[in-house]
C-alpha cells in the first residue's frame, strides 16, 4: 500500500493543468481553463479545469476528478501506475507501507487548517489591531494598494508574545498543531511558548493548490533584526522546494510564458503592483535544483533578477550552477543585473513597468 500522506504530498506538488493540457487543448477562461471534453464527443467546450481546486469537471458528461483520476481514465493507468507517474514528475520515490495508517495524512490536514486560520488571523489584525496603522503606513509607503494586499493575503502580526497563541490555541491539541506548523516557538527546557511572528508584516506562502503552508514576516523598522523571518521546515513546508508568489502568478497572469525570480517578498508584490505578475522569490535560500525543475515544468523561460552588487553576482552564480543540470531542449535561463543600489522594488517604483520590462528583455541569456 502506498502511504496516504505520500499521495497527498504528490498531489499537492502536482499542477492538474500541466497534466491535462499535455493531452487536451486548454484555453484560459477567467480563473479556470476550458476545452473539448476528452471523454465524450462534443463541438462546444464544456470541459473545465480548476487550478485552484486541482479538479476537472465536464458539464456535458459529468466526468470529474483529480489529476490521478484523469490519468486513470484518459491514459488507462491503474492507480499505482498513476501515482508513480506523478511522483516521477515531481522527483519523488514511491514508498510502500503495509500498515495503511492514515494518522499522518490526518495530521497534515490539520496542519493546513491551522495555517489557514493563522493567515485569517493576520489579515484580520491588519484591519482591526490597535497597532495596525504602523503596518498600513509601511505598506502604503512601499506603494502597495489594498487590492494587491488582498491578492497576496498580506497581514500583520501585532506586538506581543501570545496574540496568536491566545486566539487559536483553544485546546492542547491546537497548541501542539501551532508548534508543529511553526507558528509558535516552543522551548520546553525553559517552559516557554510564544508567537514566532511579532510586530511584522506577514506574507503567507501558498502551494499550487492555494493552501497556506508557511509565512514570511518583515519588520517595520529596518534597524530591527532579522529583517525577514521565515517559518521553519515542517511536514507541509520545505523551503528548498517552494517559491513565494508562484500560486499568485498562475492566478494573475493569463498567459504565463516566463517567470522572473527576485530576491524578496516585497520585490514580488511591488512588481505585481505595477502589473508585472510573473514574479517569484526563493524563501531565504539559494535557488535549488528543485526550484528550477518546478519552474521549468510551468514555463520555458526563467529570468533571474539580482542586484548589481557582489552579493547579487554571487547569487547569480549559484543559480546558474543549479540551472544547468535542469536545462532541456526549449528551456532558457537569463540573468538580469540591475544598476548598483537598485533592487526590483526600488527600480519599478522609480522607473515604472515599461522600463523594467525593457531591462528584462535585455537580460543575458
Amino acid at each position: 500500500m502506498i502511504p496516504p500522506e505520500f499521495i497527498d504530498e504528490v498531489t499537492a506538488r502536482t499542477d492538474i493543468v500541466e497534466i491535462i493540457e499535455a493531452r487536451v487543448s486548454l484555453k484560459k477562461t477567467g480563473q479556470n481553463y476550458s476545452g473539448l471534453c476528452p471523454f465524450h464527443q462534443e463541438k462546444t467546450p464544456s470541459f473545465s479545469v480548476s487550478q485552484d481546486k486541482q479538479f476537472y469537471y465536464c458539464f456535458g458528461c459529468q466526468a470529474s476528478g483529480s489529476a490521478l483520476k484523469f490519468l486513470m481514465e484518459f491514459d488507462r493507468m491503474d492507480f499505482v501506475a498513476a501515482v508513480e507517474y506523478l511522483a516521477q514528475r515531481v522527483g519523488m520515490e514511491v514508498p510502500r507501507d503495509t500498515r495503511g495508517d492514515s494518522a499522518v495524512s490526518e495530521k497534515r490536514k490539520s496542519l493546513y487548517e491551522i495555517l489557514d486560520q493563522s493567515a485569517a488571523f493576520y489579515r484580520e489584525q491588519l484591519r482591526k489591531s490597535d497597532s495596525r496603522q504602523r503596518a498600513v503606513d509601511y505598506l502604503k509607503g512601499r506603494g502597495l494598494s489594498g487590492e494587491i494586499a488582498r491578492a497576496y493575503g498580506i497581514g500583520y502580526a501585532p506586538p506581543g508574545w501570545d496574540n496568536l497563541l491566545k486566539k487559536l490555541a483553544v485546546s492542547n491539541a491546537d497548541r501542539q498543531l501551532l508548534i508543529d506548523s511553526g507558528m509558535l516557538t516552543d522551548i520546553p527546557e525553559e517552559t516557554k511558548t510564544y508567537d514566532r511572528f511579532r510586530d511584522r508584516v506577514i506574507f503567507p506562502i501558498r502551494d499550487l493548490r492555494g493552501r497556506t503552508i508557511a509565512f514570511g514576516g518583515r519588520v517595520l523598522d529596518d534597524d530591527a533584526k532579522p529583517k525577514y523571518l521565515n517559518s521553519p521546515e515542517t511536514p507541509v513546508f520545505h523551503k528548498g522546494r517552494e517559491l513565494y508568489g508562484l500560486y499568485e502568478a498562475r492566478r494573475r497572469e493569463r498567459s504565463l510564458d516566463k517567470l522572473i525570480v527576485v530576491e524578496g517578498y516585497m520585490d514580488v508584490v511591488a512588481l505585481a503592483q505595477h502589473d508585472i505578475n510573473c514574479c517569484v522569490a526563493t524563501l531565504g535560500t539559494a535557488t535549488s535544483a528543485d526550484h528550477i525543475e518546478r519552474m521549468f515544468r510551468i514555463v520555458k523561460t526563467i529570468v533571474f533578477c539580482f542586484d548589481g552588487d557582489t552579493a547579487g553576482r554571487n547569487a547569480a552564480w549559484k543559480a546558474l550552477q543549479s540551472t544547468i543540470p535542469a536545462m532541456e531542449d526549449g528551456c532558457t535561463a537569463k540573468f538580469l543585473f540591475l544598476p548598483d543600489g537598485e533592487d526590483p522594488d526600488t527600480f519599478v517604483r522609480q522607473f515604472g513597468k515599461v522600463e523594467f520590462e525593457a531591462e528584462v528583455d535585455k537580460a543575458l541569456g
